[in-house]
């Protein structure tokens, strides 16, 4: 079964809330990669860079990785 595409749209924009949080925890985009790659998800710097400037949709397990890993939670990443 594939696995869920999550989609930003003109009111939400996961990308930037993303950034947004992994700034605020002072937590660097290859850090939050390895991070990622330790929770058991497979992700390089390069495709973080494009979901957090939207032009990359974001899987339903990294999401929740990044969840997890930043310590927030969905309400914080899809508000």
């Amino acid at each position: 079964m594939d696995e869920q595409k999550v989609k930003s749209d003109d009111n939400i924009s996961i990308g930037k809330n993303i950034r947004r949080i992994r700034k605020s925890r002072q937590i660097g985009q290859t850090e939050l990669v390895r991070l990622l790659q330790l929770h058991g998800v497979s992700i390089t710097r390069e495709s973080l860079v494009k979901i957090e400037r939207g032009i990359q949709h974001i899987y339903a397990s990294q999401l929740r990785a990044i969840k997890e890993v930043l310590d927030t939670t969905y309400d914080e990443l899809l508000k």
